[in-house]
């Protein structure tokens, strides 16, 4: 018996959100009295593996093979499945990701496992019971999920767990399964990345703007408030659909769905589709000249007032602050 937790990285790095996994994983092995081990698809170096055991994993595997360098969702879900079954891992977790979703429903097909998605707290575990909260009804709700199969299958939401270093002594294992030529029926040939940020599903700070900015000419003050603060940038559907900023920043329900540690957003009224990929994140602050705004009811810190008055002083605020330090 064990858990088995599939990190993700990029280009051989892992991100803190791979670590807060691996102290999230620690957690539940700690709670089942059993061991953690981490597994990496891909070239990672010696280095990188190493240092997971700082957050709890004492056994790294990892299989580097050139067909797997890009994310192959059928090639992958065989090496989790393989080596959860030649590990003997009763527990799996990934991260709610654009490949842990991908990647689940397979693994949980493949291993006949309870599955759940989103899971945003350690599992309670007690009474011979394992539930897992996570979100419901597009954040508007909790659901408690009790696997009930022997093999169980979680997803954890991004920025939902802390880091915890739990330093143990990691034995990297190279590992090299057996793969079959259906398992590349679809591959990757070329990725392309848009630019050098911070995926938004990956930032922890998050500034964000809508059509109170009355026009793409006025979207400086998100940018450079987001410069100020350290922040993605993001924005609501009707600024993506009237080509204000490109789609890949529009955060909401039929977009990405983010869940920083503070998330601010200006000028945005807080429609429910909006609020069901935002609802998540830890702070929320809104800036809205409309008292009336549904968004103020899910805020933790709300400002009423004009965002072309209010924006500047708060950056000057922290630039004046920083300076301090």
């Amino acid at each position: 018996m064990s858990v088995l937790v599939y990190v993700e990285h990029a280009e051989g790095n892992f991100k803190k959100s791979a670590l807060e996994i691996v102290s999230y994983s620690k957690a539940i092995a700690d709670q089942l009295k059993t061991n953690l081990i981490a597994l990496a698809i891909g070239n990672v170096s010696d280095e990188n593996l190493t240092a997971l055991g700082k957050y709890g994993a004492e056994k790294v595997l990892n299989v580097s093979d050139k067909k797997l360098d890009n994310f192959v969702n059928e090639a992958y879900s065989f090496v989790i499945a393989d080596t959860a079954k030649q590990e003997a891992a009763n527990v799996i977790v990934l991260s709610n990701t654009f490949s842990g979703k991908g990647l689940a429903p397979r693994l949980a097909v493949k291993l006949k496992a309870d599955f759940v998605s989103g899971a945003i707290e350690l599992p309670d575990i007690q009474n011979e019971k394992f539930v897992v909260k996570k979100t419901t009804f597009s954040g508007k709700a909790f659901a408690y999920v009790e696997l009930l199969s022997s093999i169980k299958l979680i997803t954890l939401t991004i920025n939902s767990y802390q880091l915890i270093e739990s330093a143990v002594s990691s034995k990297i294992v190279k590992i090299s399964p057996e793969f079959r030529d259906s398992d590349f029926r679809a591959t990757v040939k070329q990725v392309v990345r848009s630019n050098d940020k911070t995926p938004l599903p990956e930032a922890e700070l998050v500034v964000s703007g809508g059509r109170g900015l009355k026009g793409p000419e006025n979207w400086h003050l998100i940018e450079d408030l987001a410069d100020a603060l350290g922040a993605a940038t993001a924005c609501s559907k009707p600024v993506s659909d009237a080509d204000w900023r490109p789609h890949e920043e529009h955060v909401g329900q039929t977009g990405i769905s983010i869940s920083p540690n503070l998330y601010i957003a200006i000028g945005i009224s807080g429609a429910i589709q909006h609020l069901a990929g935002v609802s998540s994140s830890k702070t929320i602050v809104v800036i809205n000249k409309d008292p009336e705004a549904p968004f103020f009811k899910a805020a933790d810190y709300g400002i009423v007032g004009d965002a072309f008055e209010v924006v500047p002083k708060l950056i000057e605020s922290i630039k004046e602050f920083k300076a301090q330090k």
